[in-house]
């Protein structure tokens, strides 16, 4: 007999609570749905687990037409990618492939493919499952005693250090499969309050800080004018950065700090939105043009002013979970 197995991956945070789900399609029978999860895993460990999984609900020596989202899983299986991390899965699949006829196919995740999303929808619902203490069962109707290995509820485990696994293949998620520019697909995705804070520095002379404080510039309030520049920048940035999205933002605050030396102004930027995408280039952009504002209304007394140290200080909310800065 012959099957189709459509599968995919979830992680609530990069580790975090994951679940995978699989769509298991017997020739000529009724789709099976399976799915299960992990308390603390990784996307790429459970893109793997949905498909050693769907495998092992196949008899020894099926004929299995795989079909993922997943360019880890597939490219790595297809074209040779380097196994940096997860060796135990890769080991499971190389067992479960090497006992069947596997063929693969790759399909553009979230792009209205009808099994692709329901194995999706598997996946987050055991992630939910997993995050909110009521631990989903893989649901199985097939008696596989011909099978090499029946299926049990994944045990936990993560990649070294609890690092996310993405590293094996990095991706830009803002180019194509062929390379070309993008604005990412969030349709799919849930609105979440996302938090972002950004931070740089402007260095100057001593003098020139010394009139910032005192208000000694024509143009006038320094801090002030700076401040309503990087609001004003958050709120255009996908008008200054092609591929972002435009975010209806909750809050933009700018801070600025000059106690902790007589020579340079710190900045802080802090956005906010309940949206489908992260705001990290608001708060950047914010920072940076502050920074830029502060110089052009002090460049008239010192051309030497450096800006530095603009980064991502930390960030909360959507599936990437949360980053802070060390």
């Amino acid at each position: 007999m012959s099957y189709r197995l459509f599968t995919d991956g979830s992680c609530l945070g990069n580790p975090g609570p994951g679940g995978w789900g699989a769509v298991l399609r017997p020739d000529g029978e009724d789709d099976i749905d399976l799915s299960g999860g992990e308390a603390h895993t990784t996307n790429n460990r459970m893109e793997m687990t949905a498909v050693v999984r769907g495998l092992d609900e196949t008899p020894v020596g099926s004929e299995v037409l795989i079909t993922s989202d997943s360019s880890y899983v597939i490219n790595t299986m297809t074209k040779g990618w380097k196994r940096k991390v997860n060796q135990d899965l890769w080991a499971e699949m190389d067992r479960a492939v090497g006992e069947r006829r596997v063929t693969w196919q790759w399909v553009k995740g979230h792009a209205g493919h009808p099994e692709n999303e329901r194995a999706d929808r598997l996946a987050v619902g055991a992630a939910e499952a997993i995050r909110d203490g009521r631990p989903e069962p893989v649901q199985s109707t097939l008696d596989i005693s011909e099978s090499s290995a029946s299926v049990s509820e994944p045990t936990q485990a993560s990649s070294p250090n609890g690092a996310a696994d993405n590293d094996a293949a990095p991706r830009l998620t803002h180019l194509d499969e062929s390379g070309a520019a993008r604005m990412v697909d969030v349709g799919s995705k849930a609105e979440t309050e996302r938090v972002a804070v950004a931070g740089g520095s402007i260095t100057m002379q001593p003098e020139t800080l010394a009139l910032v404080r005192s208000g000694g510039f024509e143009k006038g309030d320094v801090i002030a004018v700076a401040r309503v520049a990087g609001v004003m920048a958050a709120k255009n940035t996908s008008n200054m950065i092609p591929l972002c999205h435009p975010l209806p933002l909750t809050q933009v605050v700018v801070e600025f700090d000059d106690t902790s030396s007589d020579d340079r102004i710190d900045i802080t930027a802090t956005t906010k939105t309940t949206y489908k995408t992260g705001v990290e280039m608001e708060a950047l952009t914010a920072v940076s043009v502050a920074a830029l504002t502060i110089y052009d209304m002090c460049k008239a007394v010192d051309r030497g002013m450096e800006i530095g140290d603009v980064r991502l200080l930390k960030k909360s909310g959507g599936k990437s979970g949360d980053f802070e800065a060390s």
